[in-house]
Formats: structure tokens, C-alpha cells, sequence
């Protein structure tokens, strides 16, 4: 028994609507998270805020200098392995921290205790001048995000 002329056009929508739609799904799988909790090109994990140059060696002065990191998805994140650096290699390596959805955290270059807004380097001098890039790199060592500032960068303070 063979099929008429139209049932074959139909058949050929059909197949061909659903061919358009398999290939359509593909790139959206692309940047669903992985089992980290990253996202693919499109991180959800960003730099923030910046206040720069604390203006002094006192661990008070220190704390007033820090860089904020926000997960801008609805999921939490682990950060545990990423880094934040600077220019001259300074780098601070995140430990046990689980950034929630739509929050973030401060990472400040003096002493204190870490909680989930707040985390300390633990470092006795300045470390973001008025001039100079944070990066932000995940736990393979990807670049996630960078915010430059100062005359030769594009703020003379970052606000998101």
C-alpha cells in the first residue's frame, strides 16, 4: 500500500520541524551547570564591588580594602579552588566556601574570622593599588571574570 503525495509532504514537515528543533536545544544545553556548579561561557560568578587602597598597615585600614565576588545565578556555587589575584601575582585561594544564589562575598586583605559574607588574606600590607586588575580564575585555573580600574583601566572604583 503506498502513501499519497501529501501524506508524504506531512510526513516530510513533521521530520523536518522536528530536525529544526533537536539542533535548536543543542546550544542551550551548552551552558547548563556542570557538576561544580559553573556555568559554561556565561559565569555566574563575577567580581563586584572594588574598594582599593586602604591607606595604611593597620589591619583596620586592610579590612577597608577588598574585592567583592557574586554569584549572580539562583544556584549555589562552590568556590573552593578559585583564586583572586592582581597584577603582581598576589593570590588568594578560596577554601570550603559555598557561594549562594544571588549573593556574595568580600574578600578583604587584612585579618579576621571568615564567615559567609566575609573572608580575610590574612595579609600585612595593601594589595590592590589605585591602579590594577583583579582576575578571578575557577579551580582549573580558567579565567571566570577580571575588573581593572585607575587611570589606566576604565574606573577609578568598580561598583556593579
Amino acid at each position: 500500500m503506498s502513501a499519497s503525495p501529501a501524506t508524504h509532504r506531512v510526513l516530510a514537515a513533521v521530520l523536518a520541524a522536528g530536525a529544526l528543533v533537536s539542533v535548536a536545544a543543542v546550544p542551550a544545553a551548552a551552558h547548563d551547570d556542570d557538576r561544580h556548579g559553573h556555568r559554561g561561557r556565561h559565569s555566574a560568578i563575577v567580581i563586584g564591588d572594588v574598594q582599593h587602597d586602604g591607606h595604611g598597615r593597620d589591619n583596620r585600614a586592610l579590612n577597608r580594602e577588598w574585592i567583592e565576588v557574586r554569584n549572580t545565578g539562583r544556584h549555589p556555587v562552590n568556590l573552593h579552588g578559585f583564586t583572586l589575584s592582581d597584577r603582581d601575582g598576589n593570590r588568594y585561594r578560596f577554601d570550603r566556601l559555598r557561594l549562594d544564589g544571588r549573593s556574595s562575598v568580600r574578600v578583604h586583605t587584612g585579618s579576621g574570622r571568615d564567615t559567609r559574607s566575609d573572608v580575610y588574606q590574612d595579609r600585612r600590607r595593601p594589595i590592590w593599588d589605585e591602579r590594577d586588575t583583579a582576575t578571578l580564575r575557577d579551580d582549573r585555573g580558567n579565567i571566570v571574570d577580571t575588573e581593572t580600574w585607575g587611570r589606566r583601566g576604565h574606573h577609578d572604583t568598580h561598583r556593579r
